[in-house]
């Protein structure tokens, strides 16, 4: 079936931004106690899903509520990482433009920061207006929301929807929403666990960078 929209996930999909976010909430997660907490654990626990359900995640591994200000004090550092430090992960530009399917940003991120770092990347102009946040819909990733809204408001039925996601979360919510599902690991931690993980979660097909996501594109919808 023809692919007639691609949904891309934002962070560790067209930015790495997860190393950042990654730093910043395990120096805070270290701050208020939960020492424990590497950076395996961030990328078991939190990737893909929405910043308040992972924080419910860190309050339940730390055993009580965490300070009134973390999610300020989270955002604010990540932000200020990613003024200098945001990027587009390698050939994205390249590899969106050639593609003829109508393309947008469905990402667990909220709206602001998410349209913020997507221009700071300099992508903004690829896909503005079509950027979508979970915090616009009920439910976050591994629920279908955000895929389901995004398509339609993009006018295109899920069945003709390809998504392009780094995590299991969002994989999971791709295939929730119906659509065919496409997994990345150019930023991964650990490229080859995470390879076995979005298979396992569904992805008909996991690559390594965007050199080759155009060619798969056209496969996926012949």
């Amino acid at each position: 079936m023809p692919v007639e929209l691609v949904i891309y996930d934002c962070d560790g999909t067209l930015i790495d931004t997860e190393t950042v976010y990654a730093e910043v909430t395990l120096a805070m997660c270290h701050e208020v106690g939960l020492t424990s907490w590497t950076v395996e654990d961030y990328w078991s626990n939190l990737v893909g899903i929405p910043l308040a359900d992972g924080f419910k995640i860190i309050e339940k591994a730390l055993g009580r509520p965490l300070p009134a200000d973390f999610e300020e004090k989270a955002e604010a550092g990540v932000a200020a990482r990613l003024a200098g430090e945001a990027r587009a992960l390698p050939g994205v530009r390249q590899a969106v433009s050639r593609i003829s399917a109508a393309r947008c940003v469905a990402s667990s991120t909220t709206l602001e920061p998410l349209r913020h770092n997507l221009t700071l990347a300099g992508l903004i102009d690829l896909f503005d207006p079509h950027v979508f946040s979970a915090s616009q819909v009920p439910r976050g990733k591994p629920e279908p929301d955000v895929f389901l809204f995004a398509a339609a408001q993009m006018g295109v039925v899920p069945e003709r929807c390809l998504v392009l996601e780094d995590s299991v979360p969002g994989v999971l919510a791709a295939r929730a929403a119906g659509m065919r599902v496409a997994g990345f690991v150019g930023a991964a931690h650990d490229k080859a666990g995470m390879r076995q993980h979005l298979t396992g979660a569904g992805a008909a097909i996991v690559l390594d960078g965007y050199e080759e996501w155009p060619r798969t594109v056209a496969a996926l919808g012949a």
